[in-house]
C-alpha cells in the first residue's frame, strides 16, 4: 500500500447551513443517527488508511469530541445494559488514529489541504472531502489508489454533472485514455455552462503526489481572497501528469440543503426498519401534491 495517509478538509463555515451551522460543524450533520464525517472517516478505513489528519477550524470542537473516548456515557450505557448503544459509542472513538490541525483563517480549500503538509511529510497522500459521500461496492479513495498506483499519477474523481450544475463544479478539459480515465489537461473551475469545456466535474475525492504542496505554496489567494484547489491543480499539471477518473458509485453531496435531503431519504430507505414506515408517510405527503404525481414503493 503506497497511501497510508487521508487528509479530510473539514474546515469550511458551512453558510449554506445558516444559523445551524453556527454552534454546528455541517460534517458533524446526522445521516440519521451518524454523522456525515463518520461515513468519510469509514471510507478512508476501508480503502486501507489509518492515519487520517482531520482540518478543522474554530468551532469545530465537536468533530474531535465526536471521535474521541467517552468514558462517562460508556459506563452509563454499560449499567443500563445497552450494550447495542455501547458497540456503536465506542466504536465511532476506536475507528483509526486520528489526528487535528486547525485552518486558522478562511484562506480556501488550498490552503486547508497546505496545512497537513508536515504531517504527509512528502508522501503521495489522499484527500476526502469532509461533505461529500460516496456509496459503493469498493470505497471511491480506494479506486483511486488503485489508479494511482498503476499509473503514479494524482487522481481526481469525476462524474457527468447536469447543466444547470456546471458552474458549480470543477469542470475537466482533457483527453480519454479510456471508458473511465481522463487526462487532465485543465480544471475549469466553476466556468458558466457556454464557457464549460465539458459536463465532467471534479467530486470531493482525490490522491495526490506531493508535489502539489510547491503548487499551493505558488499560489496567492484570488476568487473571494480564498487559495483555490483548482489553480495548484493547473500549476500541477504543468509538471506532471494528472488524471481524472470515473468513479463507480453514487456520490451523494451533503453541502447543500437539497442535496442533504436528497442523501438523509436515501440512506433512509436503504433502512428495513425506517422504510417501512416512511414509504407510508411520503405517499401522504406526495398525495397532496397531485400536480408533481409519483409514488414511493417498497
Amino acid at each position: 500500500m503506497i497511501i497510508k495517509k487521508a487528509v479530510i478538509p473539514a474546515a469550511g463555515m458551512g453558510t449554506r447551513f445558516l444559523p445551524v451551522t453556527k454552534s454546528m460543524p455541517k460534517e458533524m450533520l446526522p445521516i440519521i443517527n451518524i454523522p456525515v464525517i463518520h461515513y468519510v472517516v469509514d471510507e478512508a478505513i476501508r480503502s486501507g488508511i489509518d492515519d487520517i489528519l482531520i482540518i478543522t477550524a474554530r468551532g469545530k470542537r465537536s468533530i474531535e469530541d465526536y471521535f474521541d473516548d467517552a468514558p462517562e456515557l460508556e459506563a452509563r450505557l454499560e449499567q443500563n445494559g445497552k450494550s447495542h448503544l455501547l458497540k456503536m459509542v465506542k466504536n465511532s472513538s476506536s475507528l483509526a488514529d486520528i489526528h487535528y490541525i486547525r485552518q486558522k483563517e478562511p484562506l480556501g480549500l488550498g490552503d486547508a489541504i497546505l496545512r497537513a503538509k508536515r504531517h504527509v511529510n512528502n508522501e503521495p497522500f489522499a484527500v476526502l472531502l469532509g461533505d461529500d459521500l460516496v456509496r459503493s461496492q469498493s470505497p471511491c479513495i480506494s479506486q483511486l489508489i488503485d489508479q494511482f498506483e498503476e499509473h503514479y499519477a494524482s487522481v481526481i474523481a469525476v462524474e457527468d454533472v447536469p447543466n444547470e450544475m456546471v458552474s458549480s463544479y470543477g469542470i475537466i478539459r482533457g483527453t480519454g485514455i479510456d471508458e473511465r480515465i481522463i487526462k487532465i489537461d485543465e480544471v475549469v473551475e466553476k466556468p458558466k455552462l457556454i464557457d464549460a469545456p465539458s459536463r465532467t466535474g471534479a467530486i470531493g475525492r482525490y490522491v495526490f503526489t506531493p508535489e502539489i504542496f510547491r503548487c499551493i505554496e505558488s499560489l496567492k489567494p484570488s476568487v473571494n481572497n480564498e487559495i483555490q484547489l483548482a489553480d495548484a491543480i493547473n500549476n500541477l499539471i504543468q509538471k506532471q501528469d494528472v488524471l481524472a477518473y470515473r468513479f463507480e458509485g453514487t456520490r451523494y453531496d451533503t453541502g447543500n440543503v437539497v442535496g442533504y435531503l436528497h442523501t438523509l431519504i436515501a440512506f433512509a430507505m436503504d433502512n428495513d426498519e425506517i422504510r417501512k414506515d416512511l414509504i407510508p408517510y411520503l405517499n401522504q405527503v406526495l398525495s397532496r401534491f397531485p400536480e408533481r404525481g409519483g409514488r414511493c414503493h417498497k
